[in-house]
């Protein structure tokens, strides 16, 4: 037996917490003494311990703790539980990196207010190309959006077209319109240079992208999610120049190493 303060430090916690824990009934010591009060504790309570630690910290509460203790789920049982919960505590992390790279990118847009772009815009026409792709809505043009729609497109895309047997021939080109649904929803394109002609029985669209006579063009460095600030440098450099916007750009997408940060990506933008 070990008393309050030796079952703590064996356990990892505060002896505090182990008296809050014996109040509530989520934890009762195995003994207490009936004239000194004092606390005593077995080894094998440490297994109900780390199951309290252990759901408390994925994020459920005290109560849910105790119904789930309650309920005498298996060790398997268990180990299912925290996993989902650990795979949705992984998944809300990643939301809020997303959402924290999408600050940073309007930051950046607010900080480059009123400059002119460092980066070099090119007007040059581009010719037609031929691509295989796959299409779907999205919400909005917003990178938190288009991202979470166009990056499973692709891997889909990749998949179809190498169990077709079709090789690209170029880069990815990424080319977006408003969608029927209306309210902003936005259908992407997500496409690979081709040399293939359309043929039955494929799964995916082989499509003949018409060549642009002029487009203002820029190159973006990094990763999509960060595409904001580069966008608006293209846009105010075409205002400034006279030009007019004929609708959405087009990405090309040149270089995509496992490192988005090394991205590189060439944005072309109609111009009427």
């Amino acid at each position: 037996m070990f008393t309050i303060g030796d079952f703590a430090r064996h356990g990892r916690v505060s002896a505090r917490m182990l008296r809050h824990y014996d109040a509530i009934g989520l934890l009762r010591p195995d003994r207490t003494h009936p004239f000194t009060g004092y606390r005593h504790y077995s080894a094998a309570q440490l297994a109900r311990l780390n199951r309290i630690i252990a759901l408390k910290d994925l994020g459920f509460t005290l109560e849910q703790v105790r119904r789930i203790l309650e309920e005498r789920v298996t060790t398997d049982e268990l180990r299912g539980m925290l996993t989902l919960r650990q795979a949705e505590l992984e998944e809300a992390r990643a939301t809020a990196a997303a959402r924290l790279a999408q600050v940073e990118a309007r930051l950046r847009s607010i900080e480059s207010e009123g400059r002119m772009p460092t980066q070099d815009v090119m007007i040059k026409s581009t010719p037609a190309v031929r691509v295989a792709e796959l299409t779907a809505v999205a919400a909005g043009y917003g990178p938190e959006h288009i991202g979470p729609v166009i990056t499973p497109l692709y891997e889909e895309l990749f998949r179809r077209l190498t169990a077709a047997g079709v090789t690209p021939t170029g880069p990815g080109i990424a080319h977006y319109e408003d969608a029927p649904e209306g309210d902003g929803a936005i259908l992407v394109h997500a496409g690979c240079t081709v040399s293939a002609a359309p043929a039955p029985g494929q799964d995916f669209a082989i499509v003949d992208l018409p060549a642009v006579e002029r487009a203002a063009t820029i190159v973006h460095r990094g990763p999509m999610d960060a595409i904001v600030s580069t966008a608006q440098n293209l846009a105010r450099w075409i205002e400034a120049g006279g030009h007019r916007s004929a609708g959405y750009a087009r990405e090309v997408y040149l270089e995509c190493p496992p490192d988005k940060e090394q991205w590189v990506t060439e944005v072309q933008e109609p111009l009427r």
